[in-house]
């Protein structure tokens, strides 16, 4: 094999290597006190951003967080921790993701501050990060 092939194969294997690196590694780097995302029920009926489970389990994967915090006892989802360098933000889903889906499609009055307003299956929630 010429040198010039054999350091163009090398090359190229080194950089799909890279590229699998960083798809693994950011759900290994963490710093600082970890992020939640709470979804605690509020008994008043207002407008809210109206989350429908649809079939096949699509919002399940999608709002990750938020499905684990109804779920949860204490109403509030697995830890996430910041990537040191802000480089594990830009390939793992996270709390502010889902947090920022709602503001989006939320109306306008569904959103108090840094919460917003959720239906799911008749109940309300309200949905915020925090960091305890």
């Amino acid at each position: 094999m010429r040198p010039v092939t054999r350091n163009f194969l090398v090359g190229v294997f080194a950089v799909v290597v890279l590229l699998l690196a960083l798809g693994a590694l950011p759900s290994y780097l963490g710093a600082g006190d970890p992020y939640y995302l709470t979804a605690e029920p509020v008994a008043d009926d207002g407008p809210a951003f109206t989350l429908n489970a649809t079939e096949g389990g699509i919002a399940e994967r999608r709002y990750e967080y938020f499905f684990a915090a109804v779920e949860s006892t204490d109403s509030r989802s697995p830890g996430y921790q910041r990537g040191p360098y802000g480089l594990k933000e830009e390939f793992t889903h996270s709390p502010f993701d889902e947090l920022a889906t709602f503001r989006e499609f939320a109306p306008a009055d569904a959103v108090d501050g840094d919460a917003v307003f959720v239906r799911y299956n008749e109940t309300r929630y309200r949905v915020t990060v925090v960091q305890p």
